[in-house]
């Protein structure tokens, strides 16, 4: 504007300096959740008598000012002190309008924050002493960009709602001071009245600009939303509108030729009622049979109505297979596929036995646990056939969605039950053998905790009404006996290894594999391949077990064997093979696996040690060194935390047998201790008793025996302290050509569990303290 004004610029400015704010002034709770801000012009109603009387009171004596403040709980009427907040508005009436109901609406302008230091009067209307609260400010530049954001967003959200006028942006793109631009957005957020408060309460403009670009933010992403799902409805009724016009018109095309009634919906109720189901089964098929009776056939809806009920009609709901109980016969069956296992083979024999005299006995809840390779996915099937059963397989790999348990609700687009309902139905009667493979191999993700679906799944006094998200109705699983694999069990939440039966599967020896490869691996290639004959001798086996395989099962060495084969086959092309040790080194080349180091000879400082891996049992070689230096003990051989902390613990042992008269040793010398293999990491505390001897050599310079070997761990005590993997350490020792073993005392009952035949010439000898160890192991 080019032309001042400058009697009405006075005449502005005269009235600011008029307006002076006393220390105390009646006061006008409000009960509709508006929220009145500085700098903004508001109307509201007053009705309550003491209201009336405040604002008379304001009008009269007051020079128009009043508080208003909003009351806790709108719904009291006659509020006290403690309904009211404590922060409110200093406003100036502008306007009062009496209307028909003797009720006045009054037009007020926000002038100041205030909060109420004392209620002077409560009678006969509120009179409140106040503070007004102030504070000082700079512009920075920060302030500067949140008034920028605060007036983008602003914008944005006014285009969306498209509720206020043009002048209304023009008002808000010309504010300059952040204290009124944060007052006037706050006062037009559509906000409940706790976060109106709670921006009134905020006196600082930088802090309530960032709440109400929160704010903003937030209803710009619902507004946004809206205007989505507004043009998805609209363009749906469109479709929808022009679908019920063309099936209006197949209907009446077909009233005219006298089209005869549904046959489905008639096919439907007579499955129903000639079928065998439990009576809630029917009376969920008959309701959902009536919906879709009423339902357009062409609708979308009455497709997920025919696939329910395909699904819940097909169920075999009272279908069960009869068990095997004559256990001869299992046990044959069980025997013909697996050699070994006998722990879990005498479980399902108990469990067939029980069944001869209660029908209703729980199915047992299996986990085979142990290393890849031994045989537990395969015994499943093999246990079906054992009792008769029919078998179905579920692998929870990576599995991170509950759904694939326990199925989608049908308000899902292509929804469907969980693969255990699935199983069910693929394999048509409700006690199969169920095998969940993997189950240490779950994850969690934002979709569920698969482990937690399967609480109800695995427990049997929940699983005979387990009930699918997608039927919504019990289905009985208490007669299905599942059986899960673990490679470890670490990885298994507590609740559900709670709920299931552990039975430890442990990697094969030489000897068993020989048999496994013999009876079972053979045999089976020569039926694979049309061969009439296939002849290893045993030494070629043992060949291949030893130098060209390495791990606890039996999967690679069928692998390896099978590549034998079918070499053999290439050179030779005949029916009937015959394979010895030459031909599998010609076949295979070199060996990949060479013999464990052991010692030679009697040496000062190395001992043999023995290791369990998940590919078995290892001898391992400890060496101590003593070189010039301050006392330091030196690890290398990638060694765990675990077996740092036992070397530490051995050195202490050490230093206390060998008394005052090696201290000179120990302070004069750095102490190495070394583990061959430095690639391949190492942990554990069994090693412990080996470190010791080891330490115990180099100090006293006695040699340790070369044909003994050892294992358990040490304390500060010089106690020895039962350890695992015994089965696969003693089967190492013997195939390294270790002549004694000794072992912690408490590991003796381990011992006793393994066939004689299988510790053929090793002494074991059980120890309880560290001075045993060394009469068994030391020279001199």
């Amino acid at each position: 504007m080019e032309k001042s004004f400058k009697v009405l610029e006075k005449y502005a400015r005269q009235q600011e300096r008029d307006i002076e704010i006393p220390d105390s002034l009646p006061c006008i709770p409000l009960r509709n959740g508006l929220g009145v801000f500085p700098n903004t012009v508001v109307p509201f109603y007053v009705g309550r008598e003491k209201s009336l009387i405040a604002l008379e009171e304001a009008m009269e004596k007051y020079n128009r000012l009043l508080f208003v403040v909003n009351q806790i709980d709108p719904s009291v009427e006659n509020p006290g002190p403690e309904d009211l907040y404590r922060v409110g508005t200093i406003v100036k009436v502008l306007q009062i309008m009496k209307l028909p109901d003797d009720t006045f609406k009054v037009l007020v302008e926000g002038l100041e924050r205030a909060r109420v230091e004392d209620f002077i009067s409560t009678e006969p209307f509120f009179l409140v002493r106040l503070e007004v609260l102030k504070v000082k400010y700079r512009k920075t530049k920060k302030l500067e960009a949140l008034m920028r954001s605060v007036k983008d967003k602003a914008i944005r959200y006014f285009n969306l709602t498209r509720k206020f006028p043009q002048e209304t942006l023009v008002t808000l793109k010309e504010m300059q001071d952040p204290d009124r631009l944060a007052d006037f957005v706050a006062s037009i957020l559509p906000v409940p009245l706790e976060t109106k408060q709670e921006l009134l309460e905020t006196v600082h403009p930088l802090h309530r600009l960032e709440k109400v670009l929160s704010i903003l933010v937030k209803e710009i992403e619902i507004l946004e939303i809206e205007e989505e799902i507004e043009k998805k409805v609209k363009d749906r009724i469109e479709k929808t509108q022009r679908e019920y016009v063309l099936r209006e018109k197949l209907r009446a095309i077909k009233e005219e030729l006298g089209a005869e009634e549904e046959v489905e919906i008639r096919e439907l109720y007579e499955k129903v009622e000639k079928g065998d189901y439990p009576e809630y089964v029917k009376e969920k098929a008959v309701k959902e049979i009536q919906r879709l009776e009423k339902m357009s056939p062409y609708s979308a809806e009455a497709t997920v109505v025919r696939t329910y009920l395909d699904w819940l009609l097909n169920l075999p709901w009272n279908v069960t297979t009869e068990d095997r109980i004559d256990v001869k016969e299992a046990r044959k069956i069980l025997d013909r596929n697996h050699y070994g296992l006998e722990e879990v083979k005498e479980r399902i024999l108990e469990y067939l036995v029980a069944r001869k005299f209660s029908k209703n006995l729980k199915a047992p809840i299996l986990c085979l646990v142990g290393p890849p390779g031994v045989g537990k996915t395969s015994l499943g099937r093999t246990i079906a056939e054992a009792m008769g059963r029919r078998f179905g397989r579920m692998s929870l790999g990576g599995l991170r969605d509950e759904a694939e348990i326990k199925g989608h609700r049908r308000t899902y687009v292509g929804a469907m039950p969980g693969r255990i309902i699935q199983i069910i139905r693929r394999v048509g009667t409700k006690n199969p053998v169920i095998l969940l493979d993997e189950v240490d191999k779950m994850g969690i993700s934002f979709q569920g905790d698969p482990a937690s679906a399967l609480l109800e799944v695995l427990d049997p006094e929940q699983n005979k009404d387990f009930v699918d998200h997608y039927l919504e109705i019990p289905f009985d699983l208490s007669q299905v006996l599942f059986i899960t694999t673990a490679n470890v069990l670490h990885t298994i939440p507590p609740a559900l290894r709670d709920r299931m039966e552990i039975i430890e599967i442990p990697g094969y020896s030489d000897p068993e594999k020989y048999h496994i490869a013999k009876d079972y691996i053979v045999p089976r290639i020569a039926n694979q391949y049309g061969l009439s004959r296939i002849e290893f001798t045993p030494g070629a086996i043992k060949k291949i077990i030893r130098e060209y395989t390495k791990e606890a099962g039996v999967r690679n060495l069928e692998r390896i064997i099978e590549k034998v084969v079918r070499k053999s086959l290439v050179k030779k092309e005949r029916k009937h093979l015959k394979i010895g040790t030459k031909d599998v080194e010609e076949l295979l080349g070199p060996a990949v696996y060479r013999a464990e180091d052991v010692l030679e000879e009697d040496t000062v400082g190395a001992v043999t040690g023995l290791a369990w891996t998940p590919a078995g049992g290892s001898v391992l070689i400890v060496e101590s060194l003593l070189v010039p230096g301050k006392g330091n003990l030196i690890l290398t051989g990638y060694m765990g935390d675990v077996m740092k902390e036992s070397a530490k613990i051995a050195l202490s042992v050490v230093r206390k047998m060998c008394g005052e008269e090696c201290r000179d040793v120990f302070e004069k010398n750095d102490i190495h201790i070394h583990v061959p293999e430095g690639a391949v990491p190492k942990d554990g505390p069994s090693a412990g008793i080996t470190i010791t001897v080891a330490l115990y050599s180099a100090v006293t310079g006695k040699k340790v025996k070369k044909d003994v070997a050892m294992t358990g761990e040490i304390t500060l005590r010089g106690k020895i302290l039962p350890v695992g993997g015994i089965r696969e350490k003693l089967l190492a020792a013997k195939r390294a050509g270790i002549k004694k073993v000794i072992l912690p005392e408490r590991n003796r009952p381990d011992v006793e569990k393994i066939p004689k035949e299988y510790l053929n010439g090793l002494e074991i000898v059980f120890c309880r303290e560290i001075t045993d160890v060394l009469k068994e192991a030391v020279l001199g």
